[in-house]
């Protein structure tokens, strides 16, 4: 992390879509966490959800709405598989997608995965001037997409640009 005067520590929440995971055998949401953590921010809250679209979009919708909310990081049911379901809960509550953030996170994928980087669904939008990251439930995913993009667009300090700009932190920083 920059030892820049400049870096504004963001508020994030982690959420992890799985049927089967609980909070002792969470190592994707567990290493979002941290790596967040150890990058300067603050884990504003962390929850476990089944892939479930309502209640997916239940926790992510208030998370939305808190001013104290300023990206949000979901991992999990990205896939085709069984009951992933991840997009479709999600997408519809952009205000903006982020294209290229699917895109590059595929392109980063291949050289680890080669074609069954394909398979994968990761996107990410913004809501509310909230930042919203959808990665499959895979740790090494996790790590691909924070180091190779996450990490670097939730840095006020990475030029030439950076989601920070546009996130909640200007509410929390405008004057009453």
């Amino acid at each position: 992390m920059s030892a820049s005067s400049n870096l504004i520590p963001l508020n994030v929440a982690v959420l992890t879509v799985s049927d089967t995971r609980d909070e002792t055998t969470d190592s994707s949401g567990h290493f979002l966490r941290d790596a967040a953590v150890a990058d300067g921010h603050v884990v504003a809250d962390k929850k476990i959800v089944k892939d479930d679209i309502y209640q997916m979009r239940s926790i992510i919708s208030q998370w939305i709405a808190r001013d104290d909310v300023d990206a949000i990081l979901v991992t999990g049911g990205t896939g085709f598989s069984g009951r992933d379901s991840t997009p479709e809960a999600v997408s519809v509550l952009f205000d903006k997608s982020i294209d290229g953030f699917g895109e590059l996170f595929r392109q980063l994928s291949f050289d680890e995965i080669g074609s069954s980087t394909i398979q994968s669904r990761a996107l990410a939008g913004l809501a509310n001037n909230t930042v919203i990251f959808c990665v499959p439930g895979s740790t090494g995913a996790c790590k691909t997409a924070w180091s190779g993009i996450i990490q670097e667009q939730l840095r006020s300090t990475h030029k030439p640009c950076n989601f920070v700009g546009v996130l909640n932190t200007r509410k929390r920083n405008e004057p009453n």
